[in-house]
Order: structure tokens, then C-alpha cells, then sequence
């Protein structure tokens, strides 16, 4: 018995000892109809300070960006210019231009952003061994859309962190591609703006049991 509890032992410390597996957290506006791509002359009206701190939050939840191509072209053309013009906005450029970031790009890419990487091999194998290494703390994927839809198939998202605006954009790659299995989320926390903005964030959950219209019918309105 002494021997095979010894054998056992190192598993169970190995178990209790290891450290949580780093959170991938997808950040993105959003407006009520599901489009994630955003227009200016949408999202901007509805920009205020709670916004700007709801962002500043998601962005202190990590120490790795996680980017598709086309994000990372708009915020490298962007983010270190404001840094070195040292306007309000150059201290968050700071913090973005500090933080590493890993691209993720089918093409090689030249960086002249710093700290900025290439993803390596399979996106999905990728992100695994990410979220297992204990040098990070978060990964935090803002707009990026095809990379969060690649995610979410993959189980791989931890939360969707949404800024949902009043508006019905009508045009714009939604978050959401067609599919055959649902997506089941759990609400963790919501914040409303005085712009009408909803900061809604939400979790993977599991499919609630099935039910059908005979399990519901007491609860139509009408019922004595």
C-alpha cells in the first residue's frame, strides 16, 4: 500500500500545484444587430469616459495582445505616432506599444511596432500553448473577428467582453458566422452608459436541457 500511495503522490502534486491557465478574453464594439466591424459614424458618437475606462480595463486584464492581420495594420498605423506626439491619448499608446503582441497573419510580415510577433503554426496549437504558458497572465484579442470566430469553434475564448451599442449597423461582418451547433453563454456582468451603451460580458456555458412548449405552456400569459 506505502508503495503504490507513493506512486500516486506526484501526480496529485503535480495537480494541485499547477498554476489557472491564462484567460482569452475577446474585447469588441458592437452594435445591436451583431456587427462587429466598426464605422466610425457610429461608434464614435458614443464614445464617453465610460467607455474609455471599460476599454482600460479590458486592456489591464492581459500581457499579451492577440491580433488578426487587418487589426494589427490599424493600430501599428496608428498607436505609435500618438505615442511619440504625446497628446492625452500617449500614455495608453505607451501601454499598447509595451505589451507584446502576437500577429496572426497566413503572410510574413516586416514589424516596426515593438514587441510584435508572428503567430507560429496552427493558430488553435498556438493559442494552447499560450494560454498554458505561466509567464502570462491574459490574452486579450481586440476587434480581430476571424480570430474570434476560429476561437469560439475551438472552445479556446473564456469570455466575450462586449461594448453594445444602440444602433443597428445593417452592414459589417457580424461576430457571430453562420453555423450549425448554438453557442451557449452565461452573462457574468453588465454595466449600462448614460450613451445607451451596454457593457455586457459573458462566458462559455453549457446547453441548458431541452425543453419543449408542453414544459413551458404554465407560464403563457392568461393562464387562471
Amino acid at each position: 500500500m506505502t508503495s503504490g500511495y507513493c506512486a500516486r503522490l506526484p501526480f496529485d502534486i503535480a495537480r494541485h500545484e499547477r498554476p489557472p491557465m491564462a484567460k482569452v478574453v475577446s474585447t469588441l464594439f458592437i452594435s445591436v444587430d451583431g456587427v462587429a466591424e466598426i464605422d466610425a459614424a457610429w461608434h464614435y458618437p458614443y464614445f464617453d469616459e465610460n467607455m474609455g475606462r471599460a476599454v482600460g480595463e479590458d486592456y489591464d486584464t492581459a500581457n499579451v495582445l492577440l491580433i488578426g492581420r487587418k487589426t494589427y495594420d490599424s493600430f501599428a498605423g496608428a498607436w505609435p505616432d500618438r505615442e511619440a506626439a504625446g497628446g492625452d491619448d500617449a500614455p495608453f499608446a505607451k501601454q499598447l506599444g509595451d505589451t507584446r503582441k502576437v500577429v496572426v497573419s497566413r503572410q510574413p510580415l516586416e514589424f516596426s511596432w515593438r514587441n510584435s510577433e508572428l503567430i507560429e503554426g496552427d493558430l488553435v496549437d498556438a493559442v494552447t500553448s499560450l494560454k498554458a504558458d505561466t509567464g502570462i497572465t491574459g490574452i486579450l484579442i481586440p476587434g480581430s473577428i476571424s480570430v474570434v470566430q476560429q476561437l469560439l469553434a475551438a472552445g479556446l475564448v473564456d469570455e466575450l467582453r462586449l461594448l453594445v451599442h444602440p444602433v443597428a449597423a445593417r452592414k459589417g461582418s457580424k461576430l457571430f458566422d453562420d453555423g450549425t451547433v448554438p453557442y451557449h453563454l452565461k452573462v457574468t456582468s453588465t454595466e449600462t452608459f448614460p450613451t445607451g451603451v451596454i457593457r455586457v460580458v459573458y462566458s462559455p456555458t453549457e446547453a441548458p436541457g431541452t425543453v419543449g412548449y408542453d414544459d413551458v405552456k404554465g407560464e403563457v400569459p392568461g393562464r387562471e
